[in-house]
């Protein structure tokens, strides 16, 4: 999502995809939800090229995947979030919840790859 084309997550997305993702920011929260529509409203609506995402620890279970990760703008931690996924029968993601917040700050270390999943 990070990239100049966020949008190419659409293909990853199975066809009854939903999600929220819970932003928090200057003590306010906005809850993005629903399915793909929705989906593409928040893409559309995200800063782009500013924020980056860097997982700190990754897990996976079965067909669900964990992450735990910091939000940088210009290399300054910003805000932690916590992710989960969930991956339907087709391998596409079918259930995603993240949550995003400057109110908790988890001690970074160096970012782990995504691939580094079920260690």
């Amino acid at each position: 999502m990070d990239s100049d084309t966020p949008s190419r997550i659409l293909d990853l997305i199975d066809d009854d995809f939903t999600f929220s993702i819970l932003f928090s920011t200057d003590g306010r929260a906005t809850d993005f939800a629903g399915g793909r529509e929705a989906m593409e409203g928040y893409l559309a609506q995200r800063e782009k090229g500013t924020l980056t995402h860097h997982p700190l620890d990754v897990s996976s279970t079965g067909r669900a995947e964990f992450y735990l990760g910091e939000v940088r703008r210009a290399g300054e931690v910003v805000a932690n979030y916590v992710a989960a996924g969930q991956v339907g029968p087709s391998g596409r993601l079918q259930r995603l919840i993240i949550g995003r917040s400057p109110g908790v700050r988890f001690e970074g270390g160096a970012d782990v790859q995504p691939g580094a999943a079920g260690r």
